[in-house]
């Protein structure tokens, strides 16, 4: 059968394409497989002339899912019939299957029923060891706290955590290598680190990472390196704008 999974879902604008991108990040470091991204709101069709508008632009979703490596399960257009069924209590795709967003509803189904267990982008659920693949969470500092301009740190904290028990181990400090484009990313991944609490990071940064298998959190906001990863593990992390996002 299918295993325990998200399906994550976004609308097409960019603000929305960026939160998404935490929620991601939240589900990598639970181990919570992904089993798709849904675009939601993804254009607009007259029930009159059956002509296509994009209200909030279109392709977020599809870019984003090519981005992360995951499947688009799916974009479905915004119908008026979708709130008149929910009020309702009556399943939207079922009373009206001939609608745009009856079929594109039908179609998200079909593609998670069809995965059966199947492992789906690059969620990377291979039934690894906890006990022999420990987490460790790397920490950009300036001053002994959280560096708030990633790309300005003097040293990392990392902070070994057991994954099963949530506890944190040895925090270890290190001096980067050079501050150059994909080397950080590389050199963390070769220290082992698996998740990197940020205050600011730009996009490409945060695609580097996760190329390198590691899940990225920004927004955080300066703190000693034991209180982020307490926060970060008990789910109590408040995260805000990310402050370096170019």
């Amino acid at each position: 059968g299918i295993p325990a999974g998200s399906v994550i879902v976004t609308t097409p604008q960019d603000l929305s394409i960026a939160d998404v991108r935490r929620c991601v990040s939240f589900c990598k470091a639970l181990s919570l497989e992904i089993v798709g991204i849904v675009e939601n709101m993804s254009g607009y069709v007259c029930p009159n002339c059956g002509q296509r508008v994009d209200l909030f632009k279109t392709g977020g979703g599809k870019a984003l899912a090519e981005e992360l490596g995951l499947a688009l399960l799916g974009q479905i257009p915004i119908d008026p019939q979708v709130v008149i069924s929910g009020d309702a209590g009556t399943p939207f795709a079922a009373g009206t299957p001939d609608l745009p967003a009856a079929q594109a509803f039908a179609g998200v189904t079909e593609k998670i029923l069809a995965l059966d267990g199947k492992v789906v982008g690059n969620t990377k659920t291979e039934n690894r060891s906890k006990e022999n693949h420990p987490m460790k969470i790397a920490i950009p500092l300036a001053n002994g706290r959280l560096s708030m301009h990633f790309g300005h740190c003097e040293e990392f904290a990392i902070v070994e955590v057991d994954e099963a028990t949530k506890k944190m181990g040895e925090t270890e400090l290190l001096s980067p290598p050079g501050h150059e484009p994909g080397v950080l990313p590389r050199w963390l991944h070769e220290q082992g680190a698996t998740v990197i609490i940020a205050g600011g990071m730009g996009q490409r940064a945060q695609q580097l990472f996760e190329q390198n298998d590691i899940t990225v959190v920004v927004g955080a906001s300066g703190d000693q390196p034991e209180q982020l990863v307490s926060a970060y593990l008990s789910g109590l992390l408040e995260t805000g704008e990310n402050i370096c996002d170019h």
